[in-house]
């Protein structure tokens, strides 16, 4: 199985390393707060300094996303958002320059299509998949499908996971592992999971892999805090919130912008 990549991701992660900082991932549902509104808040992140994409799929039986997203998710089914939606998305910010992952449980890709839905997102320009609830032992037809057109494919590690979890999930992850720093569902917190920096160590003892964490995180302070130790810092709810908040599409957009650059600014402080 595949350890690295010349595409995807990992240039992005190559880049950042060389400027001594961490990558700012930065999800959004596709199709909230409308279809138009979502691609309008990813250019804002894009300018606010996000490095990578998160394109949330929907969905309406979601297992890890808190309130928050769960409540943008509702909204975006509400709007009529279908998966051909999310790769539409996917199309219209993927040339902003910025790689773009899709953020989805795995059974509406079977419903799809898995060969399907991996030619349609490479396609659209899409750079791979982050699977929240499909483990390793189990993505035997997603693995194929992604070695065939060359997507990165992420899976999720948690604070439980043993060090042969760890290890197996890394073999079979391409771009980076992520790793979900506390045990529940997304959601800001006031602060960052104590557990993070270990599971980090845990994680560089068994590849080198660039490692991703994500949940919790909704300011500069606390981005920097995980980019001490970690490789990538996932933010989604924080994003999600503004646009739920705000009176109106612009102002949530414009909320969103400014997030991007604090949490730019975490990632890119020395010396944490």
């Amino acid at each position: 199985m595949s350890t690295s990549t010349s595409t995807g991701v990992g240039p992005v992660f190559a880049r950042a390393k060389e400027e001594g900082r961490g990558v700012l991932v930065g999800y959004l549902p596709a199709g909230f707060p409308s279809h138009d509104g979502a691609i309008a808040a990813f250019e804002a992140m894009a300018e606010g300094g996000v490095d990578v994409f998160e394109v949330g799929l929907p969905y309406s039986d979601p297992t890890m996303d808190g309130p928050t997203i769960q409540a943008a998710a509702d909204q975006a089914l509400r709007g009529g958002t279908r998966t051909k939606d999310v790769l539409r998305t996917v199309e219209a910010v993927s040339g902003l320059g910025v790689p773009t992952l899709v953020m989805t449980y795995w059974n509406p890709i079977e419903r799809y299509g898995v060969e399907r839905f991996a030619r349609d997102l490479s396609s659209a320009g899409g750079a791979g998949l982050i699977t929240p609830d499909l483990i390793p032992e189990e993505a035997e037809e997603w693995i194929a499908a992604s070695d065939a057109t060359g997507l990165d494919r992420v899976f999720l590690v948690a604070l439980s996971s043993s060090t042969q979890r760890l290890r197996l999930t890394a073999r079979a992850s391409r771009g980076f592992v992520y790793a979900a720093s506390v045990m529940g569902v997304t959601g800001a917190r006031e602060q960052t999971s104590a557990g993070a920096p270990g599971l980090v160590a845990r994680l560089r003892e068994v590849t080198d892999l660039p490692v991703g964490v994500g949940l919790g995180v909704s300011n500069g302070n606390q981005a920097a805090e995980v980019a001490a130790s970690a490789d990538a810092v996932i933010v989604g709810s924080a994003f999600v919130r503004p646009l739920l908040d705000a009176p109106d599409e612009r102002t949530g957009v414009e909320r969103v912008r400014e997030l991007a650059r604090d949490l730019a600014d975490g990632v890119r402080r020395p010396g944490q």
